[in-house]
C-alpha cells in the first residue's frame, strides 16, 4: 500500500515541487493550501483551506487521511506580508494547529521547513553556523519560524518531528525576488552587489531538500524532535556565483559594486517607506557571510547535496530566460512562483 502524505503549502514553489517528487517515487501526496491550483488539483488529492482554521484541517484529515507523514511547508513570507498579525497567525498559530491535528490523528512523522531567517545574524562564525549556536532573528518572519521550531520541540514526547533550517530554496521555476536578479542579467545590465561582493551566502537545491525530507520519514528515529541545518557545499562568493551565471548566459551583464554603508541605509529607508520588497533580513544580511554547518544532517540522515550554488542559480536562470514573458504576465499564484515587484529598484535598473 502506498504511503499517504499531506503537504501544507502544497501549491507553493517547494510544496508543488515536493508533491511531484513524491509522486515520481510512487507515493500519494495530498495538497492543503489556501490557494486553489486547478492543474495541481488534476494530479493530486487537493484540499483548499487555511490551516489557521483547525476545523478545515480536520476535514482534510477525514477526507484524505490517514496520513503516514505531514510535511508542513506552508507559511506567509516577509516580502509579501499581508499584515504582521496575518504573518504571525499563519506561521505560528498555523504551525500549532497542524502539529496538534497531526498528533490527534497519530501521524508518525512530521517534517517542518524552518529558515536561516530564524537564526538571523548571530555573533558566531558565520561561515559555519551550527544548530547549537545562539540565534538572533532580524525580523518577524524569522521569529515566527523560530516559534514554529519551539512548538515542535514542545511536542517531542508526542510525535517524531524534524525541522530543517533552510537557506534560499532554488530550482527551475523558483521566482519571487530572484526575478529581479535574472531580469538584470537577461537584459545585459549591471548586476549589483553591496560592498565587495566577496561574502559567501549559501543556497539549497529543491531536489536536495526533497531528498532530505524523504530521508527524514524513512529514518527509524522514534518520537522526538531533531533540528537540522541544510545547504549546499563548496560555497563561493556572491561575485563568483553571479559571474558564473553571467558568463553562461552570454549577455553583456557585468558585476558592479555599491558602497556598503550608504546602500544599507538607503535600503532600510526604502523598505520603511514601502518602496522596496527587500526587508530587514535582506538589508541585514545582503553583504554578510552565512553558511550552515551541515555535518549533523550528513551523519544522521546520510544526506549530502548534489548541486553547488552556481549550478543551482544557473538552472533557475535558464528557466526564467525561456519563460520570462509568461512569468511577467502571471499575476496569481504563490509568491515564489510569480515575479516580485521591483518597487524603487526600477530606478537602479534604469541606471544599469
Amino acid at each position: 500500500m502506498k504511503k499517504k502524505f499531506l503537504i501544507t503549502g502544497g501549491a507553493g514553489f517547494f510544496g508543488s515541487y515536493f508533491a511531484s517528487y513524491l509522486a515520481d517515487k510512487g507515493f500519494k501526496p495530498t495538497i492543503f493550501d489556501r490557494l486553489y491550483d486547478k492543474e495541481l488539483a488534476k494530479k493530486y488529492n487537493y484540499f483548499q483551506g487555511d490551516f489557521r482554521n483547525k476545523k478545515q484541517l480536520e476535514e482534510a484529515f477525514e477526507k484524505f487521511g490517514p496520513f503516514d507523514a505531514v510535511f508542513h511547508f506552508g507559511a506567509e513570507l516577509a516580502h509579501c506580508m499581508i499584515s504582521k498579525e496575518s504573518l504571525w497567525s499563519s506561521n505560528v498559530l498555523g504551525t500549532k494547529n497542524v502539529t496538534q491535528v497531526a498528533i490527534k490523528h497519530k501521524v508518525k512523522h512530521f517534517v517542518f521547513t524552518s529558515s536561516n531567517c530564524a537564526v538571523g545574524k548571530p555573533a558566531v562564525d558565520l561561515l559555519s553556523v551550527k544548530e547549537t549556536d545562539p540565534v538572533n532573528p532580524l525580523e518577524l518572519y524569522g521569529r515566527s519560524k523560530l516559534d514554529g521550531e519551539k512548538i515542535l520541540k514542545g511536542a517531542e514526547n508526542k510525535i517524531h518531528a524534524d525541522a530543517f533550517r533552510c537557506p534560499t530554496i532554488i530550482a527551475p521555476g523558483r521566482l519571487g525576488l530572484l526575478t529581479i536578479l535574472f531580469d538584470f542579467i537577461k537584459e545585459g545590465r549591471k548586476v549589483w552587489v553591496v560592498g565587495s561582493g566577496d561574502n559567501k551566502y549559501q543556497f539549497i537545491a529543491a531536489f536536495d531538500l526533497a531528498q532530505a525530507c524523504l530521508a527524514s520519514v524513512n529514518s527509524k528515529s522514534k518520537v522526538g524532535f531533531r533540528l537540522f541545518n541544510i545547504g549546499s557545499d563548496n560555497v563561493k562568493s556572491l561575485v563568483d556565483t553571479y559571474r558564473y551565471v553571467v558568463k553562461k548566459a552570454k549577455t553583456s551583464a557585468r558585476i558592479a559594486r555599491l558602497p556598503k554603508t550608504l546602500t544599507l541605509f538607503l535600503m532600510k529607508m526604502a523598505y520603511k517607506m514601502g518602496l522596496s520588497p527587500l526587508g530587514p533580513y535582506h538589508y541585514g544580511m545582503i553583504a554578510e557571510n552565512f553558511i550552515f554547518n551541515t555535518d549533523k544532517i550528513k551523519k544522521e540522515l546520510n544526506w549530502k547535496p548534489t548541486k553547488t550554488n552556481e549550478e543551482i542559480l544557473w538552472e533557475a536562470y535558464q528557466y526564467y530566460q525561456k519563460n520570462s514573458q509568461t512569468i511577467l504576465n502571471e499575476k496569481d499564484g504563490s509568491p515564489h512562483r510569480t515575479a516580485a515587484k521591483m518597487g524603487i529598484i526600477k530606478f537602479l535598473k534604469a541606471l544599469s
